[in-house]
């Protein structure tokens, strides 16, 4: 994809900088609270904390915009998410201040969006931040016409940078509206040329020379040193190393297994894994996943659990079984609700401080551990004076192995003295001020936690996982997914709301197929079918071959975007073609491979060049390079074959099968009385049949 921008953000700067009476309601409740404004009837935490605050708040909706309409007042909105930890300091600083209320109340009709309920809304007004200002983040805070169209955006404001925003702008629209509404066209073609960016159309053959370029771009990315990408901060980015596992079973290229190693190792031993909770944070703001911004995202650890889980299956490095381990007990034990969802997230704060819940003294971890104190204050790195800001993060320079050797334990004996240790640390941090809970439900982060947990089912064989698996799935499909197929995005408190978007239908069509390669119970394929389908018919561009990221039944906003790039996230687009992928090759719907095809062709310029910003795309490429095996186990002892296959790390095999045949075409005629046969097949064409499992992988060579 080609993105072509004119100079906007420099004829903005140079317009802006040359061109230099709603009352706050009572609350109804005195005594508690003496402001309430129009959030407070929200389902989403993120407004809910905002729905006290002196400024006359909104949420997103057409009263407000007719408000502004009505009284030609320019928009304030407000972006931002309950875990954001910025997001409370700006808060604090200028929304809870009345002075600021009364210029923000008199002179705009003010909007507080949740990013994570309305994506859509977020990326719009994040375009023009990158636009207008070369960089983005939350709080998002963007200044805009009556009817949406942006005059610019920016992140976070110390109070008095916003009161001098808000009066430049209070002075232009006064004195200079003509110039205004000229910025807020031409943002808004701006935006607009971002969104409905140019696509390749030729065809495309993808090559193994072409995978290699790929590679190389997206390696000399990679810090070999500290993992991740050679840049700080530090963001896990799993769909980078997904790739790279990938890559490395094709090829054997040693760096590209070195590149995921290195990473999971050093996020395991940084302050960003939490070593006493088990869980990871949002990411690291050094180099060296030290020090953490503290908020634990659901679609970080998901997505993080399904690497791990990968590269145990790989490796079979005992450490990264602990991390899948630790990180799923966190889930159980403080993200997931009764129903079967999962919550969105953990603040970074707790008591007004960020990081006090996580973080200690070197005098408490004494006194508590006594004896055993001195190696374990070794261990994780803690000093009188403080790691951090006078306080202490747990983060390992070393493994277990390692700091036994060194200090004269036998490492089983350290083992059991850090392990105790940190059980004992853990006990009295429950004590303390937990941070704050996100407790909606979001279904796409949902869908990936719920492949999170399939994925280590897969490897590690824990019943227990495969239940909690089950009942997200449940729960998706009877509070979130429609009997048209339609999904809601949100749920929290027994509601379910707000239209679901392209990443809510694609992370739950590829949970679906996932959870139909451990339990071979075709309900699950045919229900991410159904999903498909309702995609195609809502959201698919059939001119630009991609899809929109909001349902052609929504709301019509100043433009109507694709989410192409993968991220922290993998792009809606990436995952929506690893789903036509999957579904047509196990439904034989070469139109939806098609499809997929087309898709990774409008990207393959960008695959190249823009390597770790399209590496879940990457994958798409590498299933067309190199075609995947299906292999099909039918017979009695299916589910026992499957565990054995599950053993080894063979991502380019897409399994079916089940104890009968089924209704999938490629099984048909493979049941066997008294025998458990295994078919390994490329494209609708099958070797003879073996009855062991050591044999059949001997045949993905053909």
């Amino acid at each position: 994809m080609n993105r072509k921008v004119s100079g906007i953000s420099f004829l903005l700067l140079i317009l802006l900088s040359a061109s230099c009476n709603s009352q706050t309601q009572k609350n109804i409740n005195k005594g508690k609270h003496p402001y309430t404004n129009q959030l407070i009837n929200s389902t989403s935490p993120y407004l809910q904390q905002h729905a006290h605050n002196p400024v006359n708040w909104y949420p997103w909706g057409e009263e407000a915009l007719n408000k502004a309409k009505n009284e030609d007042k320019l928009l304030i909105i407000s972006i931002g998410y309950a875990a954001c930890h910025w997001c409370h300091v700006m808060e604090h600083e200028s929304f809870e201040d009345t002075a600021v209320a009364r210029i923000m109340n008199e002179n705009f009709v003010a909007i507080k969006v949740d990013r994570e309920e309305r994506p859509d809304i977020d990326q719009i007004y994040m375009n023009v931040a990158y636009l207008t200002t070369g960089k983005g983040g939350w709080p998002l805070n963007a200044i805009a016409m009556p009817d949406g169209k942006p005059v610019f955006a920016a992140t976070y404001f110390p109070k008095d940078e916003w009161l001098r925003m808000l009066n430049h702008f209070i002075g232009l629209k006064k004195n200079e509206a003509e110039k205004l509404k000229s910025v807020s066209e031409q943002l808004t073609e701006g935006i607009q040329r971002l969104d409905y960016g140019d696509f390749i159309e030729k065809e495309t053959e993808f090559t193994k020379e072409n995978m290699a370029e790929v590679y190389k771009n997206l390696v000399n990315e990679i810090d070999f040193n500290q993992g991740g990408l050679n840049k700080a901060p530090k963001f896990p980015m799993p769909n980078i190393h997904q790739f790279l596992l990938r890559y490395y079973a094709q090829t054997g290229e040693a760096d590209a297994l070195k590149a995921v190693t290195t990473t999971l190792d050093k996020m395991a031993a940084g302050g960003i894994y939490d070593h006493l909770g088990g869980g990871f944070a949002r990411y690291s703001t050094d180099a060296m996943w030290k020090v953490p911004h503290f908020e634990k995202m659901l679609y970080d650890n998901g997505q993080l659990v399904s690497l791990y889980s990968e590269a145990y299956q790989l490796t079979k490095n005992p450490l990264y079984k602990q991390i899948v381990e630790e990180t799923l007990a966190f889930v159980e034990r403080e993200m997931t609700d009764v129903s079967g969802a999962f919550y969105s997230s953990l603040d970074a704060d707790s008591e007004g401080e960020e990081g006090k819940y996580y973080v200690w003294r070197m005098g408490e971890v004494d006194s508590l551990l006594v004896d055993d104190a001195s190696s374990f204050l070794e261990y994780y790195n803690i000093t009188r004076a403080g790691n951090w800001e006078g306080k202490n993060i747990l983060y390992r320079r070393e493994s277990s192995a390692e700091a036994a050797e060194r200090l004269g334990f036998p490492e089983e004996a350290f083992d059991s003295l850090i392990n105790h240790s940190r059980n004992v640390l853990l006990q009295v941090r429950k004590t303390r001020v937990r941070p704050g809970l996100d407790d909606k439900s979001l279904t796409a982060w949902n869908s990936l936690m719920l492949k999170g947990y399939t994925d280590a089912y897969r490897v590690f064989g824990n019943p227990e996982y495969l239940q909690r698996a089950l009942a997200n799935a449940a729960f998706l499909r009877k509070k979130q997914i429609q009997k048209d197929g339609r999904i809601y995005r949100s749920f929290k408190n027994g509601t379910s709301s707000v239209n679901g978007f392209a990443d809510d239908y694609s992370f739950t069509i590829e949970a679906f197929v996932a959870l139909y390669q451990v339990t071979f119970d075709e309900q699950w394929l045919f229900e991410a079918d159904r999903l498909m389908k309702y995609a195609l018919a809502h959201f698919y561009d059939e001119k630009g071959g991609m899809f929109y990221y909001t349902s052609g039944d929504d709301e019509k906003l100043i433009t109507r975007s694709r989410e192409i790039t993968d991220n922290v996230i993998p792009a809606s687009n990436s995952s929506l073609a690893k789903g036509l992928f999957l579904l047509g090759t196990y439904l034989y719907k070469q139109e939806y491979i098609d499809r997929a095809r087309r898709m990774l062709t409008g990207v393959s310029e960008n695959v190249a060049k823009q390597a770790p910003y399209f590496s879940n795309w990457g994958i798409v490429e590498i299933w067309f390079t190199w075609p995947p095996y299906e292999v099909a186990i039918v017979g009695d002892h299916a589910e026992a074959f499957r565990k054995e296959w599950e053993t080894q790390y063979l991502p380019n095999v897409f399994l079916l099968g089940g104890k009968s045949e089924g209704k999938l075409e490629l099984l048909e005629n493979k049941k066997v009385e008294g025998a458990t046969y295994i078919y390994v097949c490329q494209d609708k064409m099958c070797k003879f049949p073996v009855q062991a499992v050591p044999e059949a992988v001997k045949l993905l060579t053909w």
